[in-house]
């Protein structure tokens, strides 16, 4: 296999990789879940495909059920197999699919419409059942699907609100491995625009028991929301430590304790000036930074309140490497890749698949 493919060299003009990051045998981009028999499970537009070699080859796609329209792998969804070894797949349905923007009235057609929905396996992926619709309207990418230490199913989205449109961000939780969901109350943060709001939620499960949310925003940060009822409620709202771009992270509980998040910050690394496109406009009432040129990585200790220093793991200059995805295929080994990647051109470029050993990040991150 070509280190092109894996993201490393030839992947645009001037593309740098951090040395710590090893090369992955995978030619795929998730999600991913380990299987009970260790083997990895994929879904993508064509299905749930497996591989027992690390992802280097992948069975055949079976198709998930008739009606179920995956459109393309950036947005599949999340899904994951619960400790009853039930498959949940929460994903966008393109069955349907319409989006309009009136920017001179500052809000979608009504008819537009990108529906969240939910469906399980209780036999691997086989056959799958329980297909219901989560949330109808307007909705788009999400990071946020775990499973809680007392079982409960937790996924954070967002979905495009009106007057004035924006978008806000809640979750749903299920008690039954996924085949009832309940959701919360919205979290708003405000806005006007077809990119502004609170967007593209992550979640984790914190020491305490609290679920902690990661929220895009506009604002030069992500945004916190804390629960304490397992995603029921949101009462907590506030500013991160993590100063970011208008571009989504990828937060993520390590099996070591630690929090990891992989984003894109508010400006390349050493600069003073910050990219900002002009407001107000159809995307964003403030002016926010777009920088997506460089992949970052940051380690936290106290579950999120202070991080240590963000190592940068990839430049694309004049380009993007952008939705993030991290899993972690063993306790210390990371993955990492990006979905959406373009080169100086704005052309697409391949995406970032790298192997990162966390000890290694953590030494270089406190250095």
């Amino acid at each position: 296999m070509q280190l092109a493919s894996l993201g490393l060299i030839g992947a645009g003009e001037g593309r740098w990789v951090h040395p710590l990051c090893k090369p992955l045998a995978t030619e795929k981009n998730g999600p991913f879940v380990q299987m009970p028999n260790g083997s990895l499970a994929l879904i993508d537009s064509e299905g749930i495909r497996f591989s027992r070699d690390e992802g280097a080859t992948w069975f055949d796609a079976r198709p998930i059920a008739p009606g179920v329209n995956l459109g393309h792998v950036g947005h599949v969804g999340q899904f994951l197999c619960t400790r009853n070894g039930v498959l949940v797949l929460l994903f966008l349905n393109f069955e349907g699919y319409k989006f309009a923007w009136d920017d001179a009235a500052g809000k979608p057609s009504e008819d537009s419409r990108l529906e969240l929905w939910s469906i399980r396996s209780l036999d691997g992926g086989a056959t799958w059942t329980d297909r219901q619709r989560i949330l109808g309207g307007y909705n788009a990418d999400f990071t946020g699907f775990i499973q809680t230490r007392d079982g409960c199913l937790v996924a954070t989205v967002e979905h495009l609100a009106s007057d004035p449109a924006r978008w806000v961000v809640c979750s749903f939780w299920s008690d039954d491995d996924g085949q009832h969901w309940q959701r919360s109350n919205w979290v708003d943060l405000g806005g006007h625009g077809h990119h502004d709001g609170a967007t593209e939620p992550g979640v984790v499960e914190l020491g305490d028991g609290r679920l902690l949310m990661l929220i895009r925003t506009n604002l030069d940060r992500f945004w916190y929301a804390f629960s304490e009822d397992g995603g029921r409620h949101w009462r907590t709202i506030r500013p991160s430590p993590l100063d970011a771009s208008s571009a989504p992270g990828f937060i993520l509980r390590l099996r070591s304790g630690r929090l990891a998040v992989a984003w894109n910050r508010l400006c390349r690394e050493g600069a003073e000036e910050v990219p900002r496109i002009a407001a107000p406009s159809a995307a964003s009432q403030v002016a926010a930074s777009w920088h997506r040129e460089e992949l970052s990585l940051a380690l936290s200790e106290d579950e999120g309140e202070t991080w240590t220093r963000p190592v940068v793991i990839a430049r694309e200059p004049g380009g993007q490497l952008a939705y993030p995805y991290l899993f972690e295929r063993r306790p210390g080994e990371l993955w990492l890749f990006t979905r959406y990647t373009w080169d100086r051109g704005h052309k697409p470029a391949p995406p970032l698949r790298v192997r990162i050993d966390e000890a290694e990040l953590w030494s270089i991150a406190r250095s």
